[in-house]
């Protein structure tokens, strides 16, 4: 298996820290060590998350990461890092 963030992905990921940076810039680095680091975790075992049927016929999934849901798909031995964002964003 291959790991690959998608450009929105890594968008998402910027604006969580600009937003958590503003406010408290050591917690938005370890937010943002932490999503970074979960999907090693799909490497290994790529099924971990919860299938998303709204997507077929896709393979898109959804992981909790605390208070942050990160969505993936899987396509041809890869992961891709689809989107991320706070569980209390309107989504």
């Amino acid at each position: 298996m291959e790991l690959k963030w998608t450009s929105k992905a890594l968008s998402d990921m910027v604006r969580l820290y600009e937003f958590l940076a503003a406010v408290n810039p050591l917690a938005a680095a370890q937010t943002v060590q932490q999503l970074t680091e979960a999907p090693a975790a799909l490497l290994a075992n790529p099924r971990l998350g919860e299938r998303l049927d709204g997507f077929q016929p896709r393979v898109v999934r959804r992981l909790l990461i605390g208070h942050y849901e990160m969505r993936y798909e899987i396509a041809n031995g890869t992961v891709y890092i689809l989107r991320l964002w706070h569980t209390r964003e309107d989504r």
